[in-house]
């Protein structure tokens, strides 16, 4: 479950994306970076928050167990498309369904610029990100203090996208870990899916002696592409994760 107190995104004044348009959305806890392609109206972007929003809202005023569980929990069969699909992806992680909501968020959002012609899209919400490109594009891998992994990257290839990146620390920010990892880093082609890996992985690291075990069961699950793992001075990873040095 993720934490309402807010956390300035300081990592966004890195960004230096000199080809797509910038727009930056908030909603009370959400907190998007938008980047695209093409000018898009304002007044659709926050359209569209806000009904995914409502969504997620109605539902825990129907029942409270979705903003509070912290396992999964099955949902009415009329329940909007964004709340099953929590549901869904907490239930493939073993965890409760508001971990997966700000990968929801991202996803549902980008899915929609995509039909809207948009050819690149990168959304970032708290650290979680929705992308499409067309060309190669670098996140960078923040932890914290821990400057030896700071001038590291993650190399996205266009063939790869649309992916979720989604990532979770134990260290770092304000969201709920019962871990102690510096960054948990899931890819999955469903953002939602790799958020809420990302939790349940990183709930699993409390020394690097766990970094197995929480690479072994995020591998494990169908639909996540790439993992990588980080707690002090030691790195671990599997998948479509291609590292470069900045």
């Amino acid at each position: 479950m993720k934490s309402d107190k807010y956390q300035r995104r300081f990592y966004r004044d890195w960004v230096n994306v000199s080809d797509l348009y910038k727009t930056r959305l908030v909603d009370r806890e959400t907190d998007l970076q938008i980047l695209t392609d093409k000018v898009i109206d304002r007044a659709f972007l926050k359209r569209r928050v806000f009904l995914y929003r409502l969504a997620i809202e109605n539902y825990i005023a129907r029942d409270r167990r979705f903003l509070t569980s912290l396992e999964p929990l099955a949902v009415e069969l009329n329940a909007r498309m964004i709340v099953k699909e929590m549901a869904r992806c907490a239930r493939k992680a073993g965890v409760g369904p508001m971990a997966a909501v700000a990968g929801s968020i991202a996803e549902f959002l980008g899915r929609d610029l995509l039909r809207k012609g948009c050819k690149n899209v990168i959304i970032e919400n708290g650290g979680d990100i929705f992308l499409k490109t067309t060309k190669p594009r670098l996140i960078g891998i923040y932890n914290g203090r821990r400057k030896l992994w700071n001038r590291l990257s993650l190399k996205i290839r266009p063939s790869d996208t649309p992916i979720g990146v989604c990532a979770s620390s134990g260290t770092v920010g304000y969201s709920l870990s019962f871990g102690c990892a510096d960054s948990v880093i899931v890819l999955s082609k469903n953002t939602c899916l790799a958020d809420a890996v990302a939790t349940a992985a990183g709930n699993l690291v409390r020394s690097r002696r766990d970094l197995m075990t929480a690479l072994n069961f995020a591998k494990s699950i169908r639909g996540v592409i790439g993992v990588a793992i980080i707690i002090k001075g030691d790195l671990i990873s599997w998948g479509k994760t291609e590292f470069v040095i900045n």
